[in-house]
């Protein structure tokens, strides 16, 4: 008997992220889309939180030193393919994070800038926006904000947000040292959403998709997580992007709501659209016996 052929070790990707209970967002919704797309998942704990589908009530930073140690354990075990940052609790923890993402400058790193819930809690201080601008955008493959988001991050001193277009919010994003920006168009008020991928050279790419009834907890987790894991797989960053979006949107549209707040996400889809067709199989034709299996 020949013995079994080595398993393939999966891509890598490590979060840093916030703790959700709900499992809707945070770093639950990462761990679920990387497994979902085919890769291994590393969860470096940055902030615990008391949350439902409605809304975020409380949010307890990890300390700095904990959420280094926790990285630096596993990066000493397991090489990473690509890094995804979400809600990220403190600005020492920014700086923490930034120090340890430094060392693996050829390792994309993706930003999901988590600044509010869907609720519209607040999340992130100045202090730490500024942080983020100075410390992780330099460092940042891709980053993934909403319009707001984006505005708040191209927003300076003398600077009116009511006359930043996203385009000039993207382009001065990119002047701070990240590489690209994928604007999502969930927040704007459009038929569509539309969401946008700007490089140094402007707009390289814009996807429209249907908007859906409702609002979800954790989609922009989604779709960033997505993006880690195509990158981790090797596809290249337009296609690792488009076929993110296309994910997170079918992920969107098979959602459902558990609670009394928000839908989740449904990042297993595909599983379950097998188990219905085999269902639907099965009940079309059964087997001979198969009662009694």
């Amino acid at each position: 008997m020949q013995p079994d052929s080595p398993r393939r070790v999966p891509a890598v990707v490590m979060t840093f992220a916030g703790s959700d209970p709900s499992g809707g967002a945070g770093l639950q919704a990462d761990l679920l889309t990387f497994a979902s797309m085919g890769c291994h998942p590393l969860t470096v704990v940055t902030a615990i939180t008391v949350q439902d589908t409605a809304g975020v009530e409380d949010l307890f930073a990890i300390d700095s030193d904990w959420v280094a140690d926790q990285a630096r354990a596993l990066l000493e075990d397991m090489p990473v393919a690509a890094f995804k940052i979400g809600l990220v609790g403190s600005v020492e923890n920014i700086a923490a994070i930034a120090e340890v993402v430094s060392d693996y400058p050829d390792v994309p790193l993706i930003l999901d800038p988590v600044f509010a819930s869907g609720r519209g809690d607040e999340l992130t201080t100045e202090d730490m926006v500024a942080a983020m601008k100075e410390l992780l955008l330099p460092q940042t493959t891709i980053v993934t904000p909403n319009a707001m988001e984006a505005r708040r991050l191209a927003l300076d001193e003398g600077t009116d947000p009511e006359e930043l277009t996203l385009v000039e919010c993207a382009r001065r994003i990119v002047r701070l040292g990240c590489e690209f920006v994928l604007v999502t168009g969930t927040h704007e008020n459009t038929p569509a959403v539309v969401n946008t991928l700007y490089g140094e050279s402007g707009v390289l790419r814009s996807d429209s998709w249907q908007r859906l009834p409702g609002s979800y907890h954790g989609s922009g987790c989604t779709l960033a997580s997505a993006i880690a894991a195509n990158l981790a797989n090797g596809l290249d960053l337009e296609d690792a992007v488009r076929d993110a979006q296309d994910y997170t949107w079918q992920a969107l549209s098979a959602g459902f709501r558990p609670g009394m707040g928000q839908h989740i996400p449904d990042r297993l889809f595909w599983a379950r659209d097998a188990e219905t067709g085999a269902e639907a199989e099965g009940n079309a034709e059964p087997a001979p016996g198969a009662a009694d299996r």
